[in-house]
């Protein structure tokens, strides 16, 4: 795991500095106020996310994995923007990105055909009482 902390915070540093001598010192700070204000949002709704994706996955619009995925990926989001530096920010906002893929994913795909099976076969079914003419003269007798 340290092995990949140490060429993350090589990265982000560099390509911190670097942003910051393109755009300026007070655009930077710009930048990391505003990617940490877009954290903090993020976090602040996660718990109407969290209840959207689970009447999705309720629903069936959402399978268990994409659930999982789409919850994780939207904390790692804004975890990520809150971290200071250019470079998470990129891995936030990609992150972010792959969130509202698995929920316009989710949202613009049939039930599953599971759900529908069930559904269908209740909506399709007619509760029929068959009665043979000649039983009944037979117990009329």
């Amino acid at each position: 795991m340290i092995f990949l902390l140490v060429p993350f915070f090589f990265i982000e540093l560099y390509l911190s500095l670097k942003t910051g001598e393109v755009i300026g010192f007070a655009w930077s700070a710009i930048w990391i106020m505003g990617s940490f204000m877009l954290g903090m949002a993020l976090l602040k709704r996660s718990s109407l996310t969290m209840m959207s994706n689970m009447h999705n996955l309720k629903q069936g619009k959402l399978d268990m994995r994409r659930f999982q995925n789409a919850s994780m990926s939207y904390f790692v989001a804004a975890i990520l923007l809150m971290i200071p530096g250019v470079f998470s920010d990129f891995l936030g906002l990609i992150a972010l990105a792959y969130t509202f893929y698995l929920q316009f994913v989710a949202k613009i795909t049939p039930e599953s055909a599971n759900n529908n099976f069930q559904t269908q076969g209740e909506d399709d079914v007619i509760d029929v009482e068959i009665i043979d003419e000649h039983s009944r003269s037979d117990r009329s007798s």
